[in-house]
């Protein structure tokens, strides 16, 4: 994530400060796994993947001209580059997803407090509707707010863009 984000800000073009960004957009993910927090884990992935593609569809598409010049020499370079990042990722999101708990257990240390008089606590007949909104509020309540941020985000660029082609 470090060496992501100091290239990043030390990017000669738009596009490789993205891809880095990118990079540690996705590290963060491979932290929430380790942390064994899957839902954080998939709310980042939803988020950095549309933000990513969105990005660099908009760089693309206003510096066309500015790649044909003269960018063309250093294509195989930063390929080799990706690649190298996207097996790196994925080796690691393998060695974040084998410390997950096994489909179907659980880690009885926090579960337990929640399970025991949860439906005299919440007054509600579903337990997992009675710890997402009463025990777990703030954090459910981020993570609707975080995808729908993503969902107004994407439409409003779609529009923006759909515009500018009509015109």
């Amino acid at each position: 994530m470090i060496i992501g984000a100091i290239y990043a800000l030390h990017a000669n073009d738009l596009l490789s400060a993205l891809m880095a960004a990118g990079i540690v957009g996705y590290s963060l993910v491979i932290c929430f796994l380790l942390l064994k927090a899957p839902d954080l884990a998939i709310v980042q992935i939803v988020v950095e993947t549309i933000t990513l593609i969105y990005m660099v569809a908009i760089v693309l598409n206003s510096s066309r001209k500015e790649l044909d010049k003269g960018k063309r020499r250093n294509a195989f370079l930063n390929i080799s580059i990706a690649v190298l990042v996207a097996f790196a990722l994925v080796y690691y999101f393998q060695l974040a997803i084998v410390n997950l708990d096994v489909l179907g257990e659980h880690a009885p240390r926090m579960a337990k407090a929640y399970m025991d008089g949860a439906a005299e606590k919440t007054g509600s007949a579903n337990l997992v509707t009675g710890v997402l909104f009463d025990f777990r509020g703030y954090d459910t309540l981020g993570e609707a707010t975080i995808l729908f941020t993503a969902a107004v985000g994407v439409l409003t660029i779609l529009r923006i863009k759909g515009r500018k082609e009509k015109a």
